[in-house]
Formats: C-alpha cells, sequence, structure tokens
C-alpha cells in the first residue's frame, strides 16, 4: 500500500524542536512518509545554521528555501514571507504531498499555508486557537487555521475557539502540547555536564535566569527603550543570566545586538547563545532558577518543570497560563522577580500538573495522520 506523504515546513530553531517529536515518529510509521522543507532562519549564519542539527538528528531535508532577507525591518518581513510562497509552491509541486503539515504562527508558515491552499493540498496545523495579543502572530495564526482542514490544539479551551472559528468539531482534536513529549521522552543533560559545556555554574551563591525576549507590536524607539529598560533591572537583580537569542521578528537583530553588548560587562555572570538545541534548552530549564521573558517555552513547557517564569509585556497575552506565570509590565518587573523566588510560590507550584498536555501529542497527531481522510473542501459550521 502507497505511503501518505506528509510534508514538514519549518523555519525556527524552536518551531522545529516542537516538531521533532512528530517528526520521528512520521519516519517510524509503516504507512507515512516524511518529506521536509526547511526555510527562514534555519539557512541564516546569523541564527545558527539550524539546518545542520535537523540533519544531525538524522532526518533528510528534501528542500532549502533560502528566503530571510538581512533585515528585519516590516516590509523585509512582508518580502521573505513573499519569496517564501514563491519557492514553497516549486516545492510542493515537485513533491506532490497527500498533506501539508505546520506548526504555528510564523510567517513563512502563513507562506507555506497559503501556498498549499492555492494548490489544493489539505492542511494539517498544529497549536492552533490560540491567543498572543501582543504580536502579529495572532492574526497569522487565525489564518492559517482558516486555511487549514485538520486541527491539532494544545487544550480543550483552544479547541472549542476553533470550533468557534466554524471548523467542523470531527477534524479537531486536543492532542496536547508536542513540546510536552520531548520533555517526557527525551534524556536531558546532567547538571555537571551542561555546566562544562555551557561554562556555567548553577550552584553558586547567585540564582540563574534563562531570558528569552522576543519583539512586540511597536515602535523601534519604543522596543529599544523597553528592552534597555528590562535589562537594566535584571543587572540590579544580581542574577547569573543566560540569554537565548530573539527570533527574526522585526526588531529582532536588535535585540540580540543588546544583549550581546550587555553580556560584556561580565563575560563570567552573563551568557548568551544563538541556539543551545532542544536537549540544551530542556536541560537548562530544568536547572535554572527562573524564566523570564514573553517565550511560548515559558507558557508551555516550563510548568513542566515546576519552574517561576515571569511573563514581560503584552505578546503573550491571552494565552492560556499555568499557575506558575507571573504576568509583569516592565515597571513592576523588579517586584515580580522577588514575588517568583519566594519560598511561598515555589511552594505554590510545587507538584503542578501542566495543562498543556502528558507526553502523548505525538501519539494523538500520528494516529490520526495515519487514519484521517484528508480533504480541502470545508464546510463553515454554524455554533447556534
Amino acid at each position: 500500500m502507497k505511503k501518505r506523504t506528509i510534508c514538514v515546513v519549518s523555519g525556527a530553531r524552536s518551531e522545529y524542536d516542537l516538531l521533532f517529536p512528530i517528526l520521528k515518529k512520521i519516519v517510524e510509521s509503516k504507512s507515512l512518509e516524511l518529506q521536509l522543507i526547511v526555510t527562514s532562519s534555519h539557512l541564516s549564519s546569523e541564527f545558527g545554521m539550524t539546518y545542520k542539527k535537523i540533519e544531525d538528528d538524522g532526518f533528510f531535508i528534501n528542500d532549502k528555501i533560502e528566503n530571510l532577507l538581512a533585515s528585519d525591518t516590516k516590509s523585509a518581513i512582508a518580502k521573505s514571507s513573499g519569496l517564501a510562497s514563491i519557492l514553497l509552491s516549486n516545492s510542493f509541486e515537485k513533491l506532490n504531498p497527500d498533506a501539508v503539515l505546520l506548526l504555528g504562527d510564523r510567517s513563512e508558515t502563513h507562506a507555506a499555508a497559503t501556498s498549499a491552499m492555492l494548490m489544493d493540498i489539505p492542511i494539517v496545523h498544529i497549536h492552533g486557537g490560540e491567543i498572543t495579543e501582543g504580536s502579529s502572530d495572532d492574526k497569522i495564526r487565525h489564518s492559517i487555521t482558516k486555511m487549514s482542514g485538520l486541527h491539532f490544539c494544545s487544550t480543550e479551551i483552544h479547541r472549542q475557539r476553533i470550533i468557534q472559528m466554524g471548523e467542523d468539531p470531527l477534524n479537531v482534536f486536543n492532542s496536547g502540547a508536542p513540546g510536552i513529549d520531548n520533555i517526557i521522552n527525551s534524556s536531558l543533560i546532567l547538571d555537571k555536564q551542561l555546566e562544562e559545556d555551557l561554562g556555567l555554574q548553577f550552584y553558586n551563591t547567585s540564582k540563574t535566569a534563562l531570558i528569552t525576549y522576543h519583539p512586540e507590536i511597536m515602535t523601534k524607539d519604543s522596543l529599544i527603550k523597553d528592552f534597555n529598560t528590562i535589562l537594566e533591572c535584571l543587572f540590579e537583580s544580581k542574577l547569573n543570566i543566560v540569554f537565548t537569542y530573539a527570533n527574526a521578528d522585526s526588531g529582532g537583530r536588535r535585540i540580540n545586538q543588546m544583549i550581546e553588548d550587555f553580556c560584556k560587562q561580565d563575560l563570567y555572570k552573563y551568557k548568551v547563545f544563538k541556539n543551545l538545541g532542544r536537549i540544551k534548552y530542556l536541560s537548562l530549564m530544568s536547572y535554572v532558577d527562573i524564566l523570564i521573558g514573553n517565550s511560548s517555552s515559558g507558557i508551555i513547557e516550563a510548568a513542566s518543570f515546576a519552574k517561576p517564569v515571569i511573563n514581560i509585556g503584552n505578546r503573550q497575552k491571552g494565552r492560556t497560563k499555568n499557575l506558575n506565570v507571573l504576568d509583569s509590565n516592565i515597571k513592576s518587573l523588579k517586584s515580580q522577580i522577588e514575588i517568583a523566588l519566594s519560598d511561598d510560590f515555589e511552594n505554590k507550584i510545587y507538584q503542578m500538573k501542566n495543562i498543556y498536555g502528558d507526553g502523548r501529542a505525538s501519539e494523538i497527531i500520528i494516529q490520526k495522520l495515519e487514519l484521517h481522510k484528508f480533504s480541502v473542501n470545508k464546510k463553515f459550521i454554524d455554533n447556534v
């Protein structure tokens, strides 16, 4: 029997890490065949040429799409997305997949969905139904939902939202977040080895924070002012800090340069990494004392380690959050750090259960990919 071909498109390190357990199970499946396309920051030296990590993991890349312009202005991102759409349509025509599988809400993901939709290729979407009011991702995510015919979401709340958008309940499944699969099924690096690999010390007199901060919807001047204020607060906190790079959204390159300059103040106390990779990132998350920033990993994965998280600003506004997440504006960041590191808060989140799943997302997704009928025809279901 002919295998179903599932074409997965990935444009960033963080998204690939979430896709990893699904890619692995597609390869292992007796009835599915993986086609893999990488785009955008995966092919950028500025962001670590992360396509090499994908190949190191043993996956064959069917096509590499170089679409990322050497600028992160809004017009450059629009042009990069347009170029991705053109080049991806060539890839889809060549590969002729039975379905295109996409995760999340990046601009190149939207380009992939647009191309697949216009070429009558069924689309499978993961992580729909979520809300992040402080970024353009929100509009992109909902748009991809309406182009997709099969949906896998991370909580029941998100499933109901997708149904509210007129999608057929028979095509919408609460799988949980695949990022939790990585935590449950991966062998994390032991603390001493991780310290040696990254040049860190987890158990000295200062606590350690993991910082990931992405641009919000604001002017360039406001972005620089706000992030400067955050860095000043972090300096005053006396924390040891590990930064990871911001993504390739508008303003991301400026944030990354500010981080690099900040770390030069004390190369022992402050570290920055373009790309840690899935295992090192999760291992680091398990050992640090606190996560700070506005990354979805703080909202979704950190709860599985019962780690306190400070979520800054509006980027993740509206997203369903676990008990370990404290929302903060920039002015209250100092006091929120103190609360998050207190014994009372640690006791509050001890042995908490992560609402984003139990590590079975990829198993559920693969079962449906093997058996579910793919179709480009959709009917709007009124919710009366």
